[in-house]
């Protein structure tokens, strides 16, 4: 018997794994070990099913997550034009794409003043927020009100970028128009005569509630950017007396649950999460509105006076009850989609352990906990999530708001950008983005759908210059943009500086899991074995569920001659749907080998049966292969790894044919050999196999026959 050599060569593949391009290195030969690559299919299906019910539900869980991500989508209702397929396709594509991943934590920033310095050279207010009076504001600056300034911007705007940009500006007022009608439909909305307005009681502080303010980062928000006076402390958490009663909060848990809250479950990023929006429980919905009515809307009101100028200009845009427990632990980091947000707290801090909310330019220490009760309020711009948690059952409420006489331009440009994107018109989604940082240059979400686009097209150089942009506006504090940047680089062959990104990155976030598994990529390809496989048992620590980690690993282990636990990844590879097939052939590829070395060592029964195994899950995972590109849903990986079938399967026959020659059935060698040549006719080496068996055999005149038919190839 000849024995399998690995005869490696590396063969530079990119990938797309949630939208973002990742270069992989997969080494192969004729009878090599395949390498693993990673897919996340664009849907998280194989396959398709024509029937309302299952679109319906999978448009739900897509809308679910969307929300926890604080994507627009899930607020238009319906999309105009479209399917129910092409919707449920929409949806389930920007999960692929988002950009919102788990962000770094690092400890507290540090508040400060920067008296001598504006968001911009015409900056209109130079006050100190949290009582600066407007007396105190330089008065020898324009009079224009923050709106006046921006409708000339946009008329300056509209001169510089033509018609195009105009009528873009006008949707952007259509929509807002629209979205804030819908929420009056479902929401409270204060009656617009100022003397209906309920007004918060500063006194209520007196009586046992306050509010400690916390920095908001680096940026200010994406819109309105220049009404929020240094230093940025935008993010309000109450303290001391609840907003309401530990009963008031169990009793609407109770009616939620009446109203089937905890059967509900969807994907939020790379965790599961339990909760509905408020829309489907209208039960829940009178309380919150209540709320809204009382307390909430007088309470925003006063706590950001620079854009709320009365409750009765606020609208509910998005509200959801969320649960978190052991198996639906937290979210990604995300931004909300409204300028304003809030999250209140439903359970109280002893029926669970973790959980709070942390901002990713805070660190772990600094988690915002809240008790029952309590609740966070912010502009929705900045990057935060749920923290884990690791015991227990914890409900939280989440709205984002909008405001009637404001519409957020850049945010609307962006999102625009983001779904003309996923329609494929790249350049145009370009402008959207380039308008939206004309308006806002300090807009990093904008930069980063920017370079996604730029890294799309391969203008490497654009793309990271981009991406450094928003490191700098960020305080090289974003292990999103850093993840970004070691794409980017690994992309124009920059390997040294991507894994230096990717470092830095794992540093500030060491539980992303797709950050793990792509710096072990790196290493790996680097030579550095070690830290290949680490990253590898990091990652799937952290998401099981990533079968690309566990055939890396997997195949690590392989070329360093470890085939037993190598086994054990690749099992763990099959029960991940996304790269099952795949798990196959390599695990099928392992079994050959195990035949091989129990044949020379003469256990040929054994061998026998470790080659039927691996050709038995090489057929299967042909199957799968074979059943992904009938219905278009693969990749140029999936392909190419699907080609390496026939090496692997021609292999398989020669052992087996080999193993029973070795026990004298030259019957069965013959047919296993025949076998090859029926399925590989023209691959010169089935055939010189078969000859060989059928001149053992004395089959001279067949022999001939089979050499012949070699010779014609």
């Amino acid at each position: 018997l000849q024995r399998c050599c690995y005869n490696l060569k590396t063969i530079k593949t990119p990938v797309i794994v949630h939208g973002k391009n990742k270069t992989m290195f997969s080494k192969i030969g004729m009878f090599a070990f395949i390498l693993v690559l990673y897919l996340n299919s664009a849907n998280g299906n194989d396959g398709r099913n024509s029937s309302d019910n299952l679109l319906e539900k999978r448009l739900y869980k897509a809308r679910m997550e969307l929300w926890s991500r604080g994507s627009n989508l899930c607020d238009i209702d319906p999309h105009k034009g479209y399917t129910p397929e092409e919707q449920v396709n929409i949806f389930e594509s920007t999960m692929t794409w988002s950009s919102l991943r788990l962000g770094p934590v690092r400890k507290v920033r540090r508040h400060f003043l920067r008296q001598n310095e504006c968001i911009e050279t015409n900056c209109l207010l130079k006050k100190i927020r949290g009582g600066a009076m407007l007396s105190e504001v330089d008065s020898s600056r324009s009079s224009d009100t923050y709106s006046d300034l921006l409708k000339k911007k946009i008329q300056q705007l509209g001169l510089q970028f033509g018609q195009e940009f105009i009528v873009a500006i006008e949707k952007n007022e259509i929509e807002h128009k629209h979205d804030c009608e819908v929420s009056c439909e479902t929401y409270y909305c204060a009656p617009k005569t100022s003397n209906n307005d309920n007004n918060w009681d500063s006194s209520i502080q007196k009586n046992g509630t306050s509010f400690i303010n916390y920095s908001f980062g680096a940026t200010p928000p994406e819109d309105f950017f220049e009404e929020f006076g240094f230093p940025l402390d935008l993010i309000k958490v109450t303290q001391d007396k609840p907003l309401f009663s530990t009963e008031e909060a169990a009793n609407v848990i109770r009616i939620a649950k009446a109203e089937g809250v905890e059967h509900n479950e969807y994907r939020s990023g790379k965790y599961q999460l339990g909760g509905d929006w408020l829309t489907n429980l209208p039960k829940t919905r009178e309380w919150f509105n209540i709320k809204l009515k009382t307390t909430l809307f007088p309470l925003m009101k006063y706590l950001f006076p620079e854009i709320v100028s009365s409750p009765s200009v606020l609208r509910a845009h998005s509200v959801s009850l969320l649960k978190y427990n052991t198996s639906h632990p937290r979210t990604d980091v995300h931004v909300d989609n409204g300028i304003l947000a809030m999250t209140l707290a439903m359970t109280p801090q002893n029926e669970y352990v973790g959980g709070g909310t942390f901002f990713e330019h805070m660190g772990v220490d600094n988690v915002l906990a809240m008790d029952v009760g309590h609740g966070t309020f912010r502009p929705g711009s900045v990057r935060h999530g749920g923290h884990k948690v690791t015991d227990g059952i914890r409900y939280i409420l989440g709205a984002f708001l909008l405001i009637e006489d404001r519409v957020e331009h850049v945010r609307r440009l962006k999102n625009r950008g983001s779904e003309i994107r996923r329609k494929g018109n790249l350049e145009r989604a370009a402008k959207h983005f380039e308008w939206a940082l004309a308006i806002n240059p300090k807009c990093t979400t904008c930069l980063k759908d920017w370079a996604e686009i730029l890294l799309t097209q391969k203008k490497y150089d654009e793309a990271e210059v981009k991406i450094r942009e928003v490191l700098t506006l960020l305080e090289e504090k974003d292990s999103d943009a850093l993840f970004s940047l070691g794409v980017i680089l690994s992309e124009a062959g920059k390997d040294e500086a991507s894994i230096d990104a990717y470092t830095r990155s794992v540093k500030l976030n060491a539980e992303d899991a797709e950050l793990c598994y792509n710096l072990g990529i790196k290493l790996g390809a680097k030579g550095d074995k070690k830290g290949e496989m680490a990253m590898y048992h990091k990652a799937t620590t952290l998401d099981p569920k990533l079968g690309g980690a566990w055939l890396n690993w997997g195949t690590a282990l392989a070329e360093g001659g470890n085939f037993n636990d190598a086994e054990v990844m690749f099992l763990k590879a099959m029960e991940c749907t996304e790269v099952a097939a795949k798990a196959m052939l390599n695990l099928g590829h392992v079994y050959q080998n195990k035949a091989e070395r129990l044949a020379a060592q003469g256990n040929l029964m054994a061998a026998k049966d470790m080659a039927t195994k691996a050709g038995d899950l090489l057929d299967s995972g042909k199957g799968m292969l074979d059943a992904m590109l009938a219905s278009g849903s693969c990749g140029d990986d999936d392909r190419r790894y699907a080609a390496q079938f026939g090496p692997l399967r021609l292999q398989c026959y020669r052992i087996m044919g080999s193993i029973y020659a070795g026990m004298k059935d030259f019957v069965s060698s013959e047919i296993q050999f025949r076998r090859a040549t029926e399925r590989f006719p023209n691959i010169k080496g089935a055939w010189e196999m078969l000859a060989r068996i059928l001149e053992v055999q004395g089959k001279t005149g067949e022999a001939l026959i089979a050499r012949n038919q070699l010779n014609k190839i």
